[in-house]
């Protein structure tokens, strides 16, 4: 309850047998206690609250005499009344998280942290902070009423212009602006998706190993995920022919395999679409990192091979910008899209204007393609940096797998050791892994770690961090 400066005292009980001065007191006095209300903190006045209330001033005024009696608070005459200063909240009682039997904590695939070979963050040392906040400080200054209104649930029409722009240049992607919806993230874009053109009870191929958020996304719907294998060409099409022929959907990574970084090879391309124009199903390709390839040019997007309208194309700002930017976007076929405009009209808000407007100022302007192109050659350098320093400090313990893309390394572990506990024992110890276990539907695989690469500077602090690593084997 955060009753400081400006906010509101939670409705008070006139049913309650407590008076009303005794109900404001303990409401303030819990915060103080539990540590919401902070000492130093200013409080609202006796004759706001008497306003905001619709009391009699002599109750709150009861209330707080008997709050500053007790020391919780001091009255500081035009300064306002403030938590007393030194008060010392009450220690809360931790409340200990379900563990599961194993022992080990459930992983998050989102964590708020920056830590050594954190997954899913780019370089965040190296993105142009000036540059964004040059453009960003233009575009408040060029707010204008008609930009304050609420914001388009399809997404900025100059926005949806410049994405449609880029992907036919980079991703080989012919698309309107029309096809193009701006979402929050990748789950929104699967909850969009599984609105407009799912049903509980439908099937899902999977890839397995893949990105654990999305079987648990589908859970949610009552949607049926099937495990796909996927082998060095990618997602095995015709194990997912075998297991569920008449599946809805496929979702897959055809760029760089989400967590193999392997790349779905031609001739699978070509028996997926086929598949999907005979059975009316959908593919959803996640391109959550196709730009960052380092053996040769980018792929083209699966979605550039679509004949026949059945491809979804999924792609972010997360990895090429930011992740707390929350912006992503989908590309659907032509003949959907007044179907995702009546799903996005029932269950969208939109995202925010202003950082709409930032991103396609950052575009337009070209800062955009020059970002990619330094991340990527900076990306080739750290990863060859965090792998020599790898294989300097852990040596015959680990194998580490080359791949063309991507920006996490493949560890695969030598000694018996299961990967899910040393992942749990590097993020104890101020580290980050991810263990493929936890990508894994069946469970079954080798011991195996992913660690991202992107913010590790060079190669001496991935040896010194490997050695910290050695210590845990």
């Amino acid at each position: 309850m955060a009753i400081a400066k400006g906010s509101k005292i939670p409705p008070l009980d006139p049913s309650a047998t407590e008076p009303f001065y005794r109900q404001i007191y303990d409401r303030v006095r819990s915060a103080i206690t539990s540590g919401v209300l902070k000492p130093g903190d200013r409080i609202p006045s006796a004759r706001a609250l008497t306003k905001e209330l619709g009391l009699a001033r002599g109750t709150i005024e009861a209330a707080y005499s008997l709050l500053a009696a007790e020391g919780y608070i001091q009255a500081r005459g035009q300064a306002g009344t403030i938590v007393t200063p030194g008060l010392k909240a009450r220690t809360p009682v931790a409340i200990a998280k379900p563990r599961s039997d194993s022992g080990i904590a459930r992983v998050s695939f989102r964590p708020d942290s920056i830590l050594p070979f954190q997954m899913g963050l780019p370089a965040l040392d190296a993105f142009p902070r000036k540059i964004w906040a040059r453009l960003g400080a233009r575009c408040v200054r060029a707010m204008q009423p008609s930009d304050m209104v609420h914001p388009s649930v399809y997404g900025s029409p100059a926005l949806r212009a410049e994405i449609a722009a880029y992907l036919q240049l980079s991703r080989g992607i012919s698309c309107f602006p029309s096809q193009i919806f701006v979402t929050s993230g990748y789950r929104h874009t699967i909850g969009l998706i599984g609105q407009a053109l799912l049903k509980a009870g439908d099937r899902v191929w999977l890839e397995n190993p893949g990105y654990p958020p999305t079987r648990d996304l589908l859970r949610h719907m009552d949607i049926t995920a099937v495990p796909v294998p996927v082998d060095r060409e990618g997602m095995v099409i015709s194990a997912g022919i075998k297991l569920a022929p008449k599946a809805r959907a496929v979702v897959v990574t055809p760029a760089h395999q989400s967590p193999l970084c392997v790349s779905l090879s031609l001739p699978r391309r070509m028996a997926l679409l086929d598949w999907a124009a005979r059975n009316n199903a959908w593919v959803i390709e996640d391109d959550y990192d196709g730009e960052y390839r380092y053996v040769s040019r980018p792929l083209p997007a699966l979605k550039s091979l679509d004949r026949d309208g059945r491809v979804l194309y999924a792609g972010t700002f997360s990895k090429v910008l930011f992740p707390s930017i929350r912006l992503a976007y989908l590309v659907v076929p032509e003949p959907q899209v007044g179907r995702f405009e009546e799903i996005s009209e029932a269950f969208a808000g939109g995202s925010p204007g202003l950082t709409q407007a930032i991103v396609t100022a950052f575009i337009t302007e070209g800062h955009f393609a020059r970002h990619i192109q330094r991340m990527r050659t900076l990306y080739a350098e750290r990863r060859e940096a965090a792998r020599a320093g790898l294989e300097s400090a852990l040596g015959k313990h680990v194998q580490i797998e080359s791949q063309p893309g991507g920006m996490h390394l493949i560890l695969q572990l030598q000694a018996e050791r299961s990967d899910r506990w040393l992942a749990a024992r590097m993020r104890e110890e101020g580290l980050y892994a991810e263990a493929l276990a936890d990508w894994t539907m069946d469970n079954v695989g080798t011991s195996t770690l992913l660690l991202g690469f992107t913010n590790i500077h060079s190669q001496g602090t991935a040896e010194t961090l490997g050695k910290r690593i050695l210590k845990l084997i």
